[in-house]
């Protein structure tokens, strides 16, 4: 459980690693460069932590996708992204993607992967 944690605050910094790096206009306004180097610098730190108790495969798979997911959110709200049918759908199939592997590698045994 506390992989979670890790792999929870792993999105969040990472997140917010990416939306600096939009801010940052090419690396040149500093305090968003700083940013970035900082977001990316947490993410993958904690990332670290939670692949000691968690799976590659799930871990980075749910990094990824609810990171991009957020991504996603934070494009419409913060910077006037457009938000269409298309790419709705497909948020929803990446979520459902990280749910289905959560599910399986929960319905697993521990110590035994699916080759």
């Amino acid at each position: 459980m506390k992989g979670m944690y890790y792999l929870a605050g792993s999105i969040i910094f990472e997140a917010f690693g990416t939306t600096m790096l939009k801010l940052s206009d090419g690396f040149t306004n500093l305090l968003p460069s700083i940013g970035v180097a900082a977001g990316f610098l947490l993410a993958f730190l904690l990332l670290s932590y939670a692949l000691k108790t968690m799976s590659l495969s799930v871990a980075y798979a749910t990094w990824s996708g609810v990171g991009t997911a957020l991504s996603v959110v934070i494009g419409i709200l913060l910077f006037d992204e457009g938000i269409s049918v298309i790419k709705a759908a497909g948020v929803c199939l990446v979520i459902g993607g990280i749910a289905l592997l959560n599910t399986a590698a929960q319905a697993q045994p521990a110590g035994k992967e699916v080759e």
